[in-house]
């Protein structure tokens, strides 16, 4: 007989295809209503006072546990004496055993299971798993998840660790960091180990405004217990971003507070947010680094510079936001337009410095007032020189005055808004890397009087107002540029392919890694624990919109979105901007 396309058998309701799970569904109908009126019942499993008269075959086929305890004493000598009643153990006992079995049950029973709170789940999911029911494990998780929310998210995770529940775990985490501000507030958070507390406050994705959040947390869970867990206080603090918190908040209520003023380990961690406060970022404190989600962020600006050919003097100022990749324009460079000018930060603040031959002016970017600030001119004007920060204090270093390069250095005291001179430079460069390390300043190669390249790297101490002259780089280059991060200074340009590093402390100059190619005259930061090198001059002379990141912690080279324009000769500094304005 010829089948016909499109026709399907119905059987009592059901198509074809699923007339084998509609036939099983009526069976386990029937086998429950079977159970529950004691019909053919052949075992009667106890639990919290109450008796559950059930079927051997149908518990064996649900659970690995009965399956295994009715096996065994159906191949014993004596199957007759095998228990009629089965006591089960339901884990945390109580009132509740029996309704946590019955719910077990009625899912074996195929009728499903009705949860209406989180720790009657967590009951059931216990006793599912040591009776080896399976698929109610799923089923007690996606439940748990349902009703995830900040006020339960630490007995969650409780749970999610004890049953290996990774989705649970990792969804709790994201609450905890999205809303630790209110998780600390609940009872769970003040009964917490202090690893556990530790490890939250030290997450750098922990989702707070501000700072003042964190502190107040810790300071909450270690005075509920104060005897015993006031030793923990230099372990937790240790993990609060002092730096961050506003001076005035720091002066009355860190500085002041009891627990604080009597812990002698607590001290060096106060005595460093202040030297943050008086320094600002020169501190280099990894504490003063905001936190993933704050509304404070790291930004890197980018100002001014030279276009793809050289020929346009670019006006613009941007900031850019690495976690976002958000753009955000600032107020333009003011006056002339200008190209191969010293950009440095302090406090805060973007100073720039000269930008064409005999240029004098310097003006200051407030990042409290969003606006440029003509601030007091140098006493040489300069040009392809650089700027750095020693101690609260910007120098101005070197460079070329149209006839010669230059042996001056300047001083700037932000206090009183003057510049007076500085110990000279031993030899007289332009366009060599700047960078400040371990509070002393670094001048690395750059262009001599003759116009050759030197591979000198010359040292200021500021204590002795002295200069010195340290193991040589291991190039001759010019159009360099250099940061600083955690005690080692970077060096990339000079159309070099490698990122070369100098530790100050041991004068040993390294190789970190190989760049994609050559590039001088490049931007230069760090921002996030990163060194970023964006845009800059290749081979043919070209400016570039190309943005690389250099990971220390793992040593690679990585791509990044590109510049909003071609751009080289251009400043490049790393600040700290509220992402709401």
């Amino acid at each position: 007989m010829r089948e016909l396309p499109g026709r399907e058998e119905t059987v009592s309701g059901c198509t074809a295809p699923c007339a084998g799970s509609c036939h099983a569904q009526r069976l386990l109908q029937s086998l429950n209503a079977f159970r529950r009126s004691g019909t053919l019942t052949d075992v009667v499993l106890h639990a919290g006072g109450r008796d559950f008269p059930c079927h051997r075959a149908a518990l064996s086929a649900g659970s690995t546990y009965f399956r295994s305890l009715f096996a065994a004493s159906a191949t014993s000598r004596y199957p007759e004496r095998s228990p009629a009643l089965v006591p089960v153990e339901v884990p945390g006992g109580g009132p509740a055993a029996a309704a946590v079995l019955g719910a077990v049950l009625d899912y074996v029973y195929g009728a499903g299971v009705r949860l209406r709170a989180e720790d009657e789940a967590a009951a059931v999911l216990a006793l599912a798993e040591r009776l080896g029911v399976a698929g109610l494990r799923d089923v007690c998780a996606r439940f748990l998840e349902g009703r995830l929310r900040a006020h339960n998210s630490l007995a969650l995770r409780r749970v999610a660790a004890a049953f290996s529940l990774a989705s649970l775990a990792e969804r709790c985490s994201r609450v905890l960091r999205q809303a630790f501000a209110e998780v600390a507030r609940h009872a769970d958070f003040l009964e917490l180990g202090p690893d556990e507390v530790a490890a939250l406050l030290a997450d750098p994705a922990l989702g707070v405004a501000r700072e003042e959040a964190v502190f107040e947390a810790a300071m909450r869970w270690v005075r509920h217990d104060a005897p015993a867990r006031r030793g923990q206080l230099p372990r937790l603090l240790e993990h609060v971003r002092l730096p961050l918190l506003a001076p005035a908040y720091f002066v009355e209520k860190v500085e002041a507070d009891d627990l604080l003023q009597s812990c002698g380990e607590c001290r060096p961690l106060l005595l460093e947010a202040r030297t943050c406060f008086i320094l600002g970022r020169e501190a280099g404190s990894l504490r003063a680094r905001p936190r993933r989600f704050m509304d404070l962020a790291e930004v890197i600006v980018v100002i001014g510079g030279c276009d793809r050919k050289g020929l346009l003097q670019l006006p613009f100022a941007d900031s850019y936001h690495p976690e976002s990749r958000r753009w955000t324009p600032l107020p333009s460079l003011p006056g002339y337009p200008r190209s191969e000018f010293a950009a440095c930060a302090l406090r805060n603040d973007i100073y720039i410095s000269g930008g064409h031959i005999n240029s004098r002016d310097v003006w200051m970017f407030s990042s409290h007032l969003h606006t440029w600030i003509r601030v007091a001119s140098l006493h040489t004007g300069r040009w392809r020189h650089k700027m750095a920060v020693v101690q609260g204090q910007l120098f101005a270093v070197g460079g070329f005055d149209g006839l010669q390069r230059l042996h001056s250095v300047e001083r700037y005291d932000p206090f009183s808004n003057t510049w007076a001179a500085a110990a000279p430079l031993p030899e007289a460069v332009s366009s060599a890397a700047v960078a400040t390390c371990a509070g002393q300043l670094y001048v690395i190669g750059g262009a001599r009087q003759d116009g050759v390249n030197t591979d000198k790297v010359q040292c200021f101490n500021l204590k002795e107002d002295q200069w010195s002259l340290r193991s040589p780089a291991p190039f001759s280059q010019r159009c360099l540029e250099a940061v600083s991060l955690e005690d080692t200074i970077y060096v990339v340009g000079g159309l070099m392919s490698k990122i070369f590093t100098y530790n100050p402390g041991t004068d040993v100059w390294g190789e970190a890694a190989v760049l994609p190619s050559p590039v001088e005259s490049c931007g230069l930061t760090v921002c996030d624990g990163k060194v970023h090198i964006l845009g800059g001059r290749d081979d043919r002379g070209e400016s570039s919109d190309r943005v690389f990141t250099f990971d220390p912690s793992s040593g690679q080279v990585e791509a990044q979105p590109a510049l909003q324009r071609c751009t080289s000769s251009h400043g490049c500094v790393t600040v700290l901007q509220s992402l709401s304005r």
